[in-house]
């Protein structure tokens, strides 16, 4: 087994791709329990090797293989500065993040009922017939589950229409915290390895991962 060793000062965070990987799924494993644990904090822990065994459940040699893992897979950043969650209650940040997401494009989020709490760039209307769509959706994809995680081997969730050239013009992406689905509604590409999917996924971690 290889030795690894932890770069003093660094404090661990979620990187974009690990805080979409933590709620792209319900199915808990190790990877998501660290990120979503990451994300239950107010800032992003110093890594020490008391700290490390505290957060993963694991011996420190295990455990620091288990992060050199995760490194690996672009799932967890080491930080100079601890990162902190956005200030402010869920209902006033999310209007930011979502046009961060967005970008010049369109964005929503909904909850599991098809009911929208934030959007950028749709009109009132369009945004609860997306988010009621959002729903339909998530109905449709449990009914088909068996083949499309099992008989194709799909582990994704989410759906998307799209041009001729294969491309998404509205993409919807599940994200599961807690005992609570949402889902992230995109006009265009998606850009979500940025800062803001980090923003969100841990905003929505604090007010429903308990």
């Amino acid at each position: 087994m290889p030795d690894y060793e932890l770069i003093p000062g660094l404090y661990l965070a979620p990187s974009p791709a690990g805080a979409y990987y933590a709620a792209s799924s319900a199915n808990p494993d190790v990877s998501r329990r660290i990120l979503l644990s990451l994300m239950a904090e107010q800032a992003s822990p110093e890594l020490t090797a008391e700290s490390l065994p505290a957060l993963t459940g694991l011996e420190l040699a295990p455990a620091l293989e288990y992060l050199h893992r995760m490194q690996s897979m672009n799932l967890v950043q080491g930080l100079r500065e601890p990162r902190r969650m956005l200030d402010g209650a869920l209902e006033k940040v999310l209007p930011g993040i979502l046009a961060d997401l967005a970008g010049r494009n369109k964005a929503l989020l909904a909850d599991e009922q098809g009911f929208y709490l934030a959007s950028h760039g749709f009109h009132h209307e369009t945004a609860e017939e997306l988010a009621a769509l959002s729903a339909d959706l998530g109905t449709l994809h449990q009914r088909h589950q068996g083949l499309i995680s099992g008989n194709l081997s799909l582990q994704t969730s989410a759906w998307a229409l799209i041009s001729a050239g294969g491309n998404s013009e509205i993409g919807f992406w599940p994200l599961y915290i807690g005992q609570q689905r949402f889902v992230l509604i995109l006009t265009g590409l998606p850009n979500l390895n940025q800062a803001a999917t980090v923003d969100l996924v841990w905003a929505l971690a604090q007010r429903y991962g308990h």
